[in-house]
């Protein structure tokens, strides 16, 4: 269930500012206070010490019978109940009575939620934000969420590590994009050195000659410009990425893996939880019905038998009670759990936008620096260009082949 906004509780403010740098405190949804290292993502029950050698503060109890995820179903925590629901343990038919109605209230008033019953939003207090100022994962991911078509349903969790996996693909598919970009620049290249050795015009003289023979050259420049280009972008860009993806890949199946072995454990409590609970039902209406019949004298019962009866209704009662605590446990340990993941789902996140950012960036600093050399084999061309002198030429050319020089005509009378 997504906790709710709520104002921070008395003292809170003065809590954290007894704490290291990078504590907060908050509350969880069991009414417990939770200790989150910003820095570090480390989630503890306990309270962290900023003196080395000082003892942490003892945890708060667990919550264990008549709980569940530590509320009572008035919304008070456990710890806060009256004598006289702590006494269910009496065997009297009374408190057995009791017992058994108080059970059936319990469960009728709690729902389950991605495999965790949660007290309903009717009768439970606004629980705080672990990050209130920041829209967290750690906040927003823990109800079931209904598939478009509305038939099936899907965790909170499943769907950040939905997230996740897009993450994945997105790299993969801009690492295929810079492949992509890197083939080009190959094949342009070697096209590039294949027109400069090309003969075409190769007989042109003088100085339009010479700047014709310096562009030709400068395409072999530039073919050279772009296979470095190219090589950069597959050491510096492609590689990298697809590196990354794999560690990513191997840290999303590890969570994965985690909160699935520890959402499987919960269910499982809860089923027990279940199972009792349907016992008690059953041996209570026996005990009960027994009772009724040694009253109305419709049967011959002794009251051995009812105390027989009395104390599987008993035993039943702890056998839930019992349940229920082992459950809480398991609901604890998850809760924590989640918050972790989720903060570490985050931190794998943020690390892979950065790093594919950087990597983006080094593409284009590369592609300014193929750029720059370009614009360098071409100056050389630019500078022959402007020097070209048609009467130059012609003066050149007439100097290797002329045939001799103008000459008087004899004529004959």
């Amino acid at each position: 269930q997504k906790p709710r906004k709520a104002t921070p509780q008395t003292g809170e403010d003065t809590l954290n500012g007894h704490l290291p740098p990078g504590w907060q405190s908050y509350m969880s949804p069991q009414g417990r206070r939770y200790y989150v290292n910003t820095f570090t993502n480390e989630t503890t029950w306990e309270q962290p010490s900023s003196v080395p050698g000082t003892p942490k503060s003892p945890p708060a109890n667990c919550p264990s019978v008549l709980a569940v995820n530590g509320y009572h179903i008035s919304g008070t925590p456990v710890h806060q109940l009256d004598s006289g629901h702590m006494s269910l343990r009496k065997a009297s038919g009374d408190h057995q009575v009791t017992t058994f109605h108080y059970f059936l209230t319990l469960f009728c008033l709690f729902l389950q939620i991605n495999c965790v019953t949660f007290p309903h939003p009717d009768v439970m207090p606004e629980q705080q934000l672990l990050k209130p100022s920041e829209w967290s994962y750690c906040d927003y991911f823990w109800a079931d969420k209904k598939d478009s078509q509305g038939n099936n349903t899907v965790s909170g969790f499943e769907i950040l590590l939905q997230k996740q996996l897009k993450g994945k693909q997105m790299q993969k598919e801009m690492a295929e994009f810079i492949r992509e970009r890197i083939k080009i620049e190959e094949e342009y290249a070697k096209n590039l050195s294949k027109l400069s050795q090309n003969s075409l015009a190769a007989q042109e003289e003088g100085t339009l000659g010479e700047a014709w023979a310096q562009l030709k050259k400068s395409l072999a420049d530039e073919a050279e410009v772009h296979l470095k280009f190219s090589s950069k972008l597959q050491s510096e860009v492609e590689k990298p990425l697809l590196n990354f993806r794999e560690n990513f890949k191997k840290d999303m199946k590890k969570c994965d893996h985690h909160i699935a072995d520890l959402r499987k454990h919960l269910a499982s409590r809860y089923a027990a939880v279940e199972k009792a609970r349907k016992a008690l039902t059953e041996r209570q209406k026996d005990l009960e019905m027994k009772t009724q019949q040694l009253e109305v004298k419709l049967s011959n019962k002794t009251e051995e038998e009812i105390k027989k009866a009395r104390r599987k209704s008993t035993q039943a009662g702890d056998d839930l009670m019992r349940c229920v605590d082992l459950y809480n446990q398991a609901q604890s340990k998850w809760f924590e759990e989640m918050v972790t993941t989720t903060l570490e789902l985050e931190r794998l996140e943020v690390e892979r936008v950065e790093m594919i950012r950087q990597h983006l960036c080094q593409y284009t600093q590369l592609r300014h620096e193929t750029d720059m050399f370009n614009q360098s084999t071409v100056e050389l061309v630019d500078q022959l260009l402007r020097k070209v002198d048609p009467a130059k030429d012609r003066e050149l050319w007439v100097k290797e082949h002329k045939t001799g020089d103008i000459r008087p005509v004899d004529m004959e009378i």
